[in-house]
Parts: structure tokens; C-alpha cells; sequence
């Protein structure tokens, strides 16, 4: 039987979980020599006894289905006993035995970026330059695909034609949130996702505190943008200081929820980030450049309606009523996106309501 289909068939053995498969590989060196000494599993500490009986047989139809989707989707196998497996993650206390992944097997230098599903406009802009600043000087951005602050920093690493992450907490064959489809095909085909969860997985709450170990142990450093007291980023923040990575944290206002998170980590230690320069200091001194993303690049990484009001700008003048009527938005609505474009430094605001399009957007802080 083939590679592959030794660990699926490892993984498909109900009971055994991620930490028995580990202690399974890391005794009898690879998953066709587990199946071969199953009788022996008993004596494996953190495999419960009776496991090895529920092993999957070689022609499980289970087996075939999975193989069949794998390769339709060009999903490929990362096993922890590959060349090619990334050493940060390999040296955290449980490293996954086996991930999932899709789009280019391209693992290097990288930072972590998470923070809120609901962050501000000001954390979501400042996620995005940063992702994309971070990306410019050959570092990939690591994240969760989750909506918020997860989706800014995958979109300004994207923006900027550089490498991105996405560490699923469901199946590599689904798509969570519905809302992220966009940006999961876009990783897909120019970054990388992976998930140690098997094809089908439901993204089960359970699943992404597990995930977050992956997402820091990636990576050098940690950086977390508007978090609230209980969320999951400190936990991948406090993962990331149990690995030995860095920590950084964008300091916010003492009256916002979201504030408590990063604000607590900087009295604790973390670096306090205001920059994207501020981190390359520390993980790449003296070695910053700020990216110039094109047009088209810097309009691809952009949701609707963002994108369709930056089609809109030219280089000549567009006053805000005439852009509100040609795209049936509010007054309130178009001010939103105008601002962010702005923040991006994909526009400019001019005496009269007049906005005009930047050529080569790279926004800053």
C-alpha cells in the first residue's frame, strides 16, 4: 500500500486522534511501519488500548473516496517525516503529523497576523498595509481565513504579490466562512492553505484553538490587531510566547473592547507595533523597502463594493455625487470606502468632494 494511503488510513482510525498519530510515527518511524506493528500500539504512551482494533481495512471504501477528492482538487500530503517540513513547526511541542494542502508548497520565513472577526476600519486598513508591507520584504503572512482582521492581512499580502498562509480550522475542501469563497480560490491558486482536519471536516469549534498552534508555530513572530479580552488571537499569542516566538501587539484605545487583547500583551511584553517597520526591525533589521503593488494588482485584492468605486477613479477628478449615482450607494456608504481607499493610499481626496485614483497604491500607517 501507498504512502498516502497509510496515513489516511492512520487518520481514519477512530480513537487514535492527532497526539496518538504523532506517538504512533514518532515509535515506529512511518505510518506503513505503524500499521505493520498495530498489535503493538498498546504499548505506545498517549494511544488508549483497544485503538489498533479500529483500524480501517486497506480496501475501506472511505479510502478511495478520499483519494478520488484529493487528486481532483490537486490537495497534496504534508507528513511531518518530509524534507520539506517546515523546522519552526517541526520543533513545537505537538506539531501536526500530517497537514493537508493545496496551491504552492512554499514554506519560508513568515509572521502570523490575527486579531478580531469584527475589527474597526482603522484595524482592518492597518492590517492590510502591514500584511502587504510585511509580504514586500519576502516575509509570508500567515493567518486563519477568518472574517475581519484573518481576511485584511491575506488580501494585503496578496496585494502586494507576496506569499500568504491560511491554516483552516474545518476540511481543505471547505470553504469557512461562505463570505471568505473569494479569497480562499485567490490562496488557492497563489499562496498556500493548509488544515490538519481530513477532506469534509466540519469547522468545529473545538477545531481552531488546535489550528491557532499551527498558525503561530509557522511562523517567527505573532502580531495581533484589536482583540478582545477572550479572544482566540491571545490564545495564538500566548502559543506563540510558549514556542519561543516574538510577540508584537498594535496598541488601541483604552475605551474599546477590542483594545484589551493587544493593549495587555504590551504591558506584558509584547513589542508595541504603530508600523510595519517596527517588526522588520526586530525580524529583519536594517533590510526594510516599502511595496508598490499595480493597479491591477493592488484592484484584485480588494471586496466589493471597494473594488467597483476604485473602477470608477481615474486620474481625473470624480466628484462624490456623481460616483454615488453611478453605483446606487448612499452618501454614508461611498464616504466608507472613499476612506478606506484612502487609508490604503489607493485614493486621494481633493477641494470639492473630488477624489482621484493614486497610481501604485502602498498605503501607510
Amino acid at each position: 500500500m501507498d504512502q498516502r494511503s497509510c496515513w489516511l488510513r492512520l487518520q481514519l482510525t477512530s480513537g487514535l486522534g492527532r497526539t496518538g498519530l504523532l506517538r504512533l510515527i514518532e515509535r515506529f518511524g512511518s505510518p506503513q511501519a505503524a500499521i505493520e506493528a498495530a498489535d503493538r500500539w498498546r504499548t505506545v504512551p498517549g494511544v488508549r488500548s483497544g485503538t489498533s482494533s479500529r483500524l480501517p481495512p486497506a480496501d475501506d471504501p472511505r479510502l478511495a473516496a478520499i483519494c478520488e477528492r484529493l487528486d481532483r482538487l490537486g490537495i497534496w500530503l504534508l507528513a511531518r517525516t518530509d524534507a520539506d517540513y517546515p523546522a519552526p513547526l517541526k520543533n513545537i511541542a505537538d506539531p501536526p503529523a500530517l497537514l493537508y494542502g493545496r496551491g504552492q508548497r512554499r514554506f519560508g520565513e513568515a509572521l502570523a497576523i490575527v486579531g478580531s472577526r469584527q475589527p474597526s476600519a482603522t484595524g482592518r486598513v492597518a492590517a492590510e498595509i502591514m500584511a502587504r508591507e510585511i509580504a514586500a520584504n519576502g516575509l509570508i503572512v500567515v493567518s486563519g481565513l477568518a472574517r475581519g482582521i484573518d481576511a485584511a492581512a491575506h488580501r494585503g499580502a496578496l496585494t502586494a504579490g507576496g506569499h500568504t498562509i491560511a491554516v483552516l480550522g474545518c476540511g481543505i475542501d471547505r470553504v469557512y466562512p461562505a463570505e471568505n469563497a473569494r479569497l480562499f480560490a485567490q490562496i488557492a491558486e497563489s499562496g498556500t492553505l493548509l488544515s490538519e482536519y481530513p477532506p469534509g471536516s466540519e469547522p468545529l469549534a473545538g477545531n481552531f484553538p488546535a489550528r491557532n498552534r499551527i498558525i503561530s508555530g509557522l511562523s517567527r513572530g505573532t502580531l495581533v490587531i484589536e482583540a478582545a479580552a477572550d479572544s482566540g488571537s491571545l490564545i495564538t499569542a500566548d502559543l506563540a510566547l510558549d514556542q519561543g516566538r516574538e510577540v508584537f501587539a498594535v496598541p488601541g484605545s483604552i475605551d474599546r473592547p477590542t483594545s484589551t487583547g493587544p493593549n495587555r500583551l504590551i504591558k506584558d511584553g509584547a513589542h508595541p507595533v504603530t508600523e510595519a517597520g517596527d517588526i522588520l526591525s526586530i525580524l529583519r533589521p536594517g533590510q526594510c523597502r516599502r511595496p508598490t503593488p499595480s493597479d491591477e494588482t493592488f484592484a484584485a485584492a480588494l471586496d466589493e463594493p471597494a473594488r467597483s468605486v476604485w473602477g470608477r477613479l481615474s486620474h481625473t477628478p470624480r466628484h462624490v455625487d456623481e460616483l454615488a449615482g453611478e453605483l446606487g450607494l448612499t452618501a454614508g456608504e461611498l464616504s466608507a470606502i472613499l476612506l478606506h481607499l484612502e487609508l490604503l493610499g489607493g485614493a486621494e481626496q481633493l477641494p470639492g468632494a473630488r477624489y482621484v485614483r493614486v497610481r501604485n497604491p502602498s498605503g501607510s500607517l
